[in-house]
């Protein structure tokens, strides 16, 4: 199964595709390691992100989309722009989207650790949280 890990982070969306065959885990190959929205206030552009957002996870066949949670409220919330996106996601037909805590990908993680170190993926170091949810998910 495929899944696509999600951080949302500003008006950006940084995405990790990340499947898991015979315990064996597979980072794909993906165009993109992010997408993003210039002004949140034109509906056109949430409409484009979000059929941007929908090809890619069609042309990657991803059978679900994890989005790590953010808080709503405090020092470390989510902006309101971060809302709009996944909200924009969790709405595409019929793509299985999940928010995961971040306390249950720390728990998870813990349990399971890497078998390598980051550096050792390919990855943007950017791309870790949403390569880490992607992970946490798989692990559970």
């Amino acid at each position: 199964m495929k899944v696509c890990g999600v951080e949302l982070k500003g008006n950006e969306a940084i995405i990790c595709i990340l499947s898991l065959a015979d315990g064996l885990f597979e980072i794909a190959n993906c165009r993109v390691s992010r997408l993003a929205i210039r002004d949140s206030e034109d509906s056109e552009q949430l409409k484009k992100f979000q059929f941007d957002f929908a090809k890619l996870m069609d042309d990657y066949q991803v059978g679900a989309v994890v989005i790590r949670q953010r808080p709503m409220k405090g020092k470390f919330a989510g902006g309101a722009v971060g809302f709009k996106l996944e909200a924009a996601i969790q709405l595409i037909d019929p793509l299985k989207v999940e928010i995961m805590p971040t306390n249950e990908i720390r728990e998870t993680v813990k349990r399971s650790p890497l078998a390598i170190d980051f550096k050792a993926t390919g990855l943007k170091q950017f791309q870790e949280p949403a390569f880490t949810t992607a992970f946490a998910y798989l692990s559970r």
